[in-house]
C-alpha cells in the first residue's frame, strides 16, 4: 500500500473552481479572469472535474491542450492549479454506449443520463474508462510543475444496487463473515424467520422489500463506503500508472451521513471539504459554533492541516433561500477555516455560470464581469490578510480534548427503532458537548471509535449507541490511566452487528462509571424534565437545568451523584454522576440535557483539573482556536455576535493581525495574537 505523500505550501491557497471549458470562445474573458485573480490575491484554481465531454468528446478522441495551455498560463502569472478528475460526471456517449455504468436504485430502476454522480462504481465498464481519463491526464498535464495537488472526482455519493453491486456486496460478505451460518448468528436473523440459506440469496436493503434487519441496513452502508473508497483508490492508481506523483485529496461534504468518510484515509494524503452553512438563517454565533465543529471533524481525520475546498462567496443557488452573505462574513468564515488548521480558503465559483444548474450560485467574478462589486472587493481584502498572515499555513492545531462523533454509530442509532423513531437526539448532543469544550477555547478535535484516546485530558462521549473497535477498552484504559471521560444516556447498548448486549449496559464500563442502566424513558414533543444539584456536588453547580426528548434511569454502585430528576416517577433519580477510576473520573449524563448545562459541567471539570485555556474567559458567540509553530503560538479571535464584544487576552500575547482597540472586537471581525513559545 503506498504511504501517504506531504502536501505543504508556502502560503495559505486562495482560489477555487474554474470552468475555462465555459469561456474558450472568449479569450478576452480568459485573459480578464486572470487579471482580476491576480488583483484579488488568487494564488490557486481547481480545473478539470467537470470536464470529460470537452475532454474526451469522442470515445477515445481525446483534447487535452486547452487544458494543458490554461494550466500554463496560470503557471506563469503565478497561479497553481489542483487538477481535478472529471469523473463526477460523465460524458451522454458513455452512458448511451455503456448503459450499465448507470445506477439502479433501491427499487431496482435504472437511472436515465443526467445529474453528477449517476454512475455505478461496481461497474468494469466505467472503472476501465475512468482508469483511461485519468491516465492520460496524469501523463499530459499531472506532471506539470504548476500542479499542485490532484483532486479527484466530486464530493463522492450515493449507493447502486444493480446485479453487479448485488454480487460485490455478497462477495464483501462472505469476505466479512466466512460462512452463511456465522452471519445469520451475527445477524439475528431468526427474528422475523429472515435466515439465509446461502449468501446467494442476500439483497441490498429496499422498500419493497427488507428494511427491518438492522445488520443488513448497517453491512449495506459499510459496502457502499468500502467500494466508494475502492473506486476512489482505482481513480488515484490510474493517476500513478500515469506517472504523476502529486498528493491526492478528495472533497468531503458537510457532515454527510452517506459515507463513513474515515475509511478513505488511505486514499488522501490531505483532507478537504466543501463549506456551505445557511448563515443568518440563525444567529451568526450559533452558524458560526455548526461550521467549527466540521472544520474540526476534517482537521481530525489525518490530525494535520487539511483545506478548505469549497465555499461561496456570495449566495448559493441551491439552498431553500439564496441569502447574500452580509459584508464582512466571507472573510470571517475564510479565517475561520485558517483558524481550525486549513491551509486554504477557496470558493465555489471563480467566474460564474452563465447557464444550466448553477448559473445563479455565487461566484467571485459574476456575470457583470467587473471588479467594482462587493462581492469581488471583499475577495480582494481576503486575499490581502491571507498574504499577511501566511506564515501559519503548516501549523498544526493541538488538542487537549475531543469529541467522539462516530459515522457508524449515527447510522445504527437512527435505524434502530426506538427509545426514539424521531428526533433522536445525536447530532445535537454532540454539538452540545462540543460547544461546551469550544466555550473554553479549547482546540477541539472530532474523533469515532477507531481512533486512539491516547493524548486527550478530556474525552466527551455523546450516545455512543453502539461499541465497536473495542471502543470500552478503550475508554477504559483512557480513564484508568487519568484522563477524564463524559458519557451520555444511551451508550453501550449494542455491538458492531446492532445486537443488544446481555448482562447490563453500558457494556463493559459499568464499574467505570459506576451504574447500570435500568430503563430509557421517551419524552413526547410537549414534555420536559428537570435536573437539580446534590448540595455540595464536586463540580459545585447549584442552578436547575431542563432536559427533553429522553431520560435514562440509572442505578449507582460507587457513583456520586451529582444532579437528579426534579419530576416524574423517577423524581431523585440521577441526572449526572462521576466515578472516580483509577487515576482518572468517568462521568455519565442521563439525559437530554440543554446546553447550558453541558456548558456549566465542562467548565466545572476545567477548573478542577486545571485544563490549559487560551484565555480566561471566553464572552458567548466569540471563537477562540491556536495554531503552532515550533516558535509561535497564534491565537485566533472571533467575534461572531451582532455587537462589538470585549476580550481579555494574556499580558504577553501580542497583536498580530486585525484590530481589538481597547480590547474590543467588533461584528464578524478577526484578531490574531502571537505569542512566542
Amino acid at each position: 500500500m503506498e504511504g501517504n505523500k506531504i502536501f505543504q505550501t508556502e502560503k495559505l491557497l486562495h482560489g477555487g473552481d474554474y470552468n475555462p471549458e465555459q469561456w474558450l470562445e472568449y479569450p478576452e474573458i480568459l485573459e480578464k479572469d486572470i487579471e482580476l485573480f491576480k488583483k484579488a490575491g488568487i494564488n490557486t484554481v481547481t480545473m478539470g472535474m467537470f470536464s470529460w465531454s470537452k475532454l474526451e468528446p469522442e470515445e477515445g478522441k481525446y483534447d487535452f491542450q486547452w487544458l494543458l495551455d490554461m494550466v500554463e498560463r496560470l503557471y506563469q502569472n503565478g497561479i497553481s492549479t489542483i487538477l481535478g478528475t472529471p469523473s463526477g460526471a460523465r460524458p451522454k456517449w458513455l452512458a448511451e454506449q455503456y448503459p450499465e455504468v448507470l445506477r439502479v436504485d433501491a427499487e431496482r430502476r435504472r437511472a436515465l443520463f443526467g445529474g453528477r454522480h449517476n454512475h455505478c462504481y461496481t461497474s468494469p465498464d466505467y472503472r476501465k474508462k475512468v482508469w483511461e481519463i485519468n491516465k492520460r491526464l496524469g501523463e499530459q498535464i499531472g506532471k506539470h510543475p504548476g500542479v499542485v495537488l490532484l483532486h479527484i472526482s466530486n464530493e463522492y455519493g450515493g449507493d447502486c444496487h444493480c446485479p453487479l453491486c448485488q454480487e460485490a456486496f455478497r462477495n464483501w460478505l462472505k469476505e466479512k463473515y466466512g460462512t452463511i451460518e456465522e452471519l445469520n448468528r451475527r445477524w439475528n436473523t431468526d427474528f422475523w424467520s429472515h435466515t439465509y440459506q446461502s449468501f446467494d440469496q442476500i439483497e441490498s436493503p429496499s422498500p419493497r422489500g427488507e428494511m427491518m434487519l438492522h445488520a443488513l441496513n448497517l453491512d449495506w452502508k459499510r459496502f457502499v463506503t468500502h467500494q466508494t473508497a475502492d473506486f476512489a483508490m482505482h481513480e488515484k492508481a490510474a493517476l500513478r500508472a500515469g506517472g504523476c506523483e502529486k498528493p491526492v485529496t478528495l472533497n468531503f461534504m458537510d457532515d454527510f451521513e452517506g459515507l463513513n468518510y474515515r475509511k478513505f484515509k488511505e486514499v488522501i494524503d490531505v483532507a478537504s471539504w466543501d463549506s456551505y452553512p445557511e448563515w443568518h438563517r440563525k444567529p451568526e454565533r450559533i452558524t458560526a459554533a455548526e461550521t467549527a465543529m466540521q472544520h474540526d471533524f476534517m482537521r481530525s481525520l489525518l490530525k494535520k492541516p487539511y483545506l478548505l475546498m469549497e465555499s461561496s462567496p456570495s449566495s448559493t443557488n441551491w439552498q431553500d433561500v439564496s441569502k447574500l452573505r452580509k459584508p464582512g462574513v466571507i472573510c470571517a468564515a475564510a479565517l475561520q477555516a485558517i483558524a481550525h488548521g486549513s491551509d486554504s480558503a477557496l470558493y465555489f465559483q471563480m467566474r460564474q455560470s452563465r447557464g444550466a444548474s448553477e448559473k445563479f450560485h455565487g461566484a467571485v467574478i459574476d456575470h457583470y464581469g467587473g471588479e467594482d462589486t462587493r462581492v469581488y472587493q471583499e475577495v480582494c481584502e481576503i486575499g490581502e490578510a491571507l498574504d499577511r498572515i501566511s506564515e501559519v499555513s503548516g501549523t498544526q492545531v493541538r488538542a487537549q480534548a475531543a469529541v467522539v462523533y462516530d459515522t457508524e454509530n449515527r447510522w445504527a442509532l437512527l435505524d434502530a427503532q426506538g427509545p426514539r423513531n424521531i428526533g433522536m437526539p445525536y447530532q445535537d448532543t454532540a454539538k452540545k458537548m462540543y460547544g461546551a469544550l469550544r466555550r473554553q477555547g479549547m482546540n477541539t478535535d472530532v474523533i469515532d471509535m477507531e481512533d486512539s484516546l491516547d493524548g486527550y485530558r478530556l474525552v466527551l462521549i455523546p450516545m455512543a449507541y453502539m461499541f465497536r473497535s473495542d471502543f470500552e477498552k478503550k475508554v477504559r484504559s483512557f480513564v484508568e490511566n487519568g484522563g477524564g471521560a463524559v458519557m451520555t444516556f444511551w451508550s453501550g447498548v449494542a455491538d458492531d452487528t446492532d445486537a443488544c448486549f446481555l448482562g447490563g449496559t453500558p457494556w463493559g464500563l459499568m464499574d467505570v462509571f459506576g451504574l447500570r442502566s435500568m430503563e430509557i424513558d421517551g419524552l413526547y414533543e410537549e414534555e420536559e424534565n428537570g435536573a437539580v444539584p446534590v448540595p455540595g456536588n464536586s463540580l459545585s453547580l447549584d442552578k436547575k437545568y431542563s432536559c427533553r426528548n429522553l431520560c435514562e434511569l440509572v442505578k449507582t454502585s460507587g457513583a456520586e451523584v451529582i444532579m437528579q430528576y426534579e419530576k416524574d416517577f423517577y423524581e431523585g433519580l440521577p441526572v449526572l454522576t462521576c466515578n472516580a477510576y483509577g487515576k482518572g473520573k468517568a462521568y455519565y449524563v442521563c439525559a437530554d440535557m440543554e446546553q447550558e448545562f453541558y456548558t456549566d459541567v465542562v467548565d466545572g471539570i476545567v477548573k478542577q483539573e486545571e485544563l490549559d485555556t487560551p484565555l480566561d474567559t471566553v464572552p458567548e458567540g466569540v471563537e477562540v482556536s491556536t495554531r503552532e509553530s515550533e516558535e509561535w503560538i497564534y491565537t485566533f479571535v472571533q467575534n461572531y455576535n451582532a455587537m462589538p464584544v470585549r476580550i481579555s487576552v494574556p499580558d504577553n500575547a501580542q497583536l498580530w493581525f486585525g484590530e481589538a482597540e481597547d480590547g474590543m472586537l467588533s461584528k464578524f471581525a478577526t484578531a490574531i495574537y502571537r505569542t512566542r513559545k
